[in-house]
C-alpha cells in the first residue's frame, strides 16, 4: 500500500455482482451470456470480503439498475438496447432477485443502485463513502473495461486512493480485460487479491 490507511478508512467496493449478470438463471445466464471469468469471481473475493469486515473495514456493493418506466417496461438506454436486445420486464429490476448482490458475498455493509456505467454518476455512492470514513477503495467486479473502468476514474478525481484488484475483475474475454487493466495503471494500484488480502490481514495484526 501506498499509504498507511488503516482498514477501517477502506471499502471493498463490488462493481454489479448481481444475480441477474452471474448466475444461470439470471437475465444474462438465460441469455447465454455469462463469461466463465466473471461467475469465478464471488468465490475468490469472498475471503477478502471477511478479512476486511474482520480487521474494522466494509464491502460496498454497486446494484446496476434498470428503472420499471410506465406499464413496468425497463428504461434502457438505445445503445444498451443494441448491445442486449434481451434485456426486458423485470431483469435488473430494484429490489427483485436478480438485482441483488449474488449470495456468496452477502451481506453488503452499502448498496448503491446505478444506472450507467460509473457508479458515481448520478448515485449516493460518494456521499455514502465520505459519510463512512472511507478514502482507500479496493475494486473487484464487472465488467474491468465499462463499469470498473468508469467507477475507478471517477473515484480517482474524487482523490479516493483506488486499489483495482485484477483477478477480482473480468470482462467478456481476457484480452478486453488485460488491455483494461494497463489503461488504468495511470489511475489507480494493480494488485491481486492474495496481495490485499495480506495487506488487510498485516494491519489488523498490527491494530
Amino acid at each position: 500500500m501506498t499509504e498507511a490507511i488503516p482498514p477501517a478508512e477502506t471499502a471493498l467496493l463490488l462493481v454489479d455482482l448481481q444475480n441477474d449478470f452471474l448466475d444461470p438463471a439470471g437475465a444474462y445466464g438465460r441469455a447465454g451470456q455469462v463469461a466463465a471469468a466473471s461467475a469465478a469471481l464471488p468465490g475468490r473475493l469472498v475471503p477478502l470480503t471477511q478479512a476486511l469486515r474482520r480487521a474494522g473495514g466494509c464491502v460496498v456493493a454497486t446494484q446496476f439498475t434498470l428503472v420499471p418506466g410506465r406499464g413496468g417496461e425497463p428504461i434502457i438506454s438505445p445503445h444498451l438496447k443494441a448491445l442486449r436486445p434481451f434485456l426486458g420486464r423485470g431483469d435488473f429490476a430494484p429490489g427483485a432477485w436478480g438485482h441483488r448482490l449474488v449470495d456468496a458475498l452477502q451481506p453488503a455493509d452499502f448498496t448503491v443502485e446505478k444506472i450507467a456505467y460509473s457508479a458515481f454518476y448520478m448515485t449516493r455512492l460518494e456521499w455514502v463513502l465520505r459519510k463512512a470514513g472511507i478514502r482507500r477503495l479496493l475494486v473487484g467486479g464487472i465488467v474491468t473495461n465499462g463499469g470498473v473502468a468508469s467507477t475507478v476514474r471517477d473515484a480517482h478525481v474524487r482523490d479516493f486512493d483506488v486499489t483495482v484488484l485484477e483477478d477480482g475483475c473480468a470482462a467478456f474475454d481476457p484480452a478486453t480485460h488485460k488491455t483494461a487493466i494497463a489503461a488504468l495503471r495511470p489511475v489507480c494500484r494493480i494488485a491481486r487479491i492474495a496481495e490485499a488480502l495480506a495487506e488487510v490481514m498485516q494491519a489488523d495484526t498490527a491494530q
